[in-house]
C-alpha cells in the first residue's frame, strides 16, 4: 500500500496510538475506581453486614457507618505513624499548624467557588495550602534561625487568620460549607473522601517504609545525620509534608481543629509502653485504632461529634496507661 492510502493509514494509527495514550490514565483510575467500590461494598460491606448479624449492632450494617470504620482504621495506622516522629523531636504542634492552615485552604476552595465560580475540591485546596504550609515552616527553620515553636506559631496564627477574612469576604456565605470540615462529620464521608484517605495511607506507609531508616536516624541525632552527609532537610521535608497528608486526609471525619490529637495522644500513651521505639510505633497504632473505633462507636450511639469522642477516648487511654504505671 503506498501513495495517499498509505500516509491515510499512517496518519490514522498515528491519531489512534495518540489517542489511547492519552485516555491510558483515565482507563487506569476508572479501573481502579471500580475495584475500589467493589472492594469497598463486597469485601468491607460484606464484612460488616456478617459483624452485624453476629453481633446484632445493626448499625454496623449502615453503609455510612461502613465509611466511617474504615476511615478511622486508616487514621488510626497514619496518624501515631507520623506523629512518633514528630513527638520524639518535640514537633508535636506541627499537627495542628498544618491543620489551621488546611482550613485557608478550604476556605480559598469554597472562596473561589462561590466568587469566581471555579469548582475547586475542598479537600484539594486543603492540600496543596497545607504542603505549602509544611514548605514555609520548613524554610523559617532553615533560613532565618527562627525557632521552631515561633515558625509554627507564625504560620499558623497567619494561615487561620487568612481563612478568617476570605470568610469575611463573602459575608460569612461559605461559613455553612466549613463548619463540617472545621467539626468532622460521620454522615458526610463519602466513598470519595474513603478512596482519598486510603491512598493518601498507602502513600504515607509507603513513605515511612522506604525512608524509615533515615528517619529515625534524623529524629534521634540529626547532627550526627548531618555529619555523615545524610540529607537532612529532603528528611525534614519529607516528613512535614506526611504530615499535611495526614492531616488532609483525616479532615473529614476528625475536623480540623482536632485532627492533630491522633497525631500526638496516643503517640505519647504509646511512649509510656514501649521499650524501643519499633515497640512505641505498634503501641501507638494500636492505641489511635483503639480510639477510632471506640470513638466512632460512641458517636454513633448517643449522637456526638466523632472527632471529639475519638480524642477524648484516645485521652482517657492515655490516663488510664499513665494510672496504671503510677501504680504499678
Amino acid at each position: 500500500m503506498t501513495g495517499p492510502v498509505a500516509l491515510a493509514a499512517t496518519d490514522l494509527f498515528a491519531v489512534g496510538f495518540s489517542a489511547a495514550d492519552s485516555l491510558a490514565p483515565l482507563l487506569v483510575v476508572d479501573a481502579f475506581t471500580g475495584v475500589f467500590d467493589w472492594f469497598l461494598t463486597a469485601v468491607v460491606g460484606g464484612a460488616f453486614s456478617w459483624l452485624a448479624g453476629v453481633t446484632g449492632l445493626d448499625f454496623l450494617g449502615y453503609p455510612y457507618m461502613q465509611r466511617a470504620y474504615v476511615s478511622v482504621l486508616c487514621i488510626g495506622v497514619v496518624g501515631p505513624l507520623v506523629g512518633s516522629f514528630l513527638v520524639y523531636r518535640d514537633l508535636s504542634m506541627v499537627g495542628d499548624t498544618l491543620a489551621h492552615t488546611a482550613f485557608t485552604g478550604v476556605a480559598l476552595a469554597l472562596f473561589l467557588d462561590a466568587t469566581l465560580g471555579l469548582a475547586v475540591p475542598p479537600l484539594l485546596g486543603a492540600l496543596v495550602v497545607a504542603v505549602v504550609a509544611a514548605l514555609v515552616v520548613q524554610a523559617l527553620i532553615e533560613y532565618t534561625d527562627a525557632r521552631s515553636d515561633a515558625a509554627l506559631a507564625m504560620v499558623l496564627t497567619g494561615g487561620f487568620a487568612l481563612g478568617s477574612v476570605l470568610i469575611s469576604l463573602t459575608g460569612g456565605g461559605i461559613s455553612v460549607g466549613i463548619n463540617q470540615y472545621l467539626f468532622g462529620s460521620l454522615a458526610t464521608v463519602s466513598r470519595a473522601d474513603v478512596g482519598l484517605l486510603v491512598s493518601m495511607g498507602l502513600v504515607v506507609v509507603g513513605s515511612v517504609a522506604v525512608a524509615y531508616r533515615p528517619l529515625v536516624y534524623v529524629t534521634f541525632d540529626e547532627t550526627a545525620a548531618r555529619a555523615s552527609r545524610l540529607h537532612v532537610r529532603a528528611v525534614n521535608t519529607l516528613l512535614s509534608v506526611l504530615t499535611a497528608f495526614v492531616v488532609v486526609s483525616a479532615m473529614r471525619i476528625m475536623g480540623v481543629i482536632l485532627v492533630a490529637a491522633l497525631l500526638v495522644v496516643p503517640v505519647v500513651t504509646a511512649s509510656r509502653l514501649g521499650r524501643s521505639f519499633k515497640q512505641s510505633l505498634l503501641y501507638g497504632v494500636l492505641a489511635g485504632e483503639l480510639a477510632g473505633i471506640v470513638g466512632v462507636t460512641v458517636a454513633y450511639l448517643y449522637g456526638l461529634a466523632a472527632g471529639g469522642s475519638i480524642v477524648l477516648v484516645a485521652l482517657a487511654g492515655f490516663v488510664a496507661v499513665a494510672a496504671g504505671r503510677r501504680l504499678a
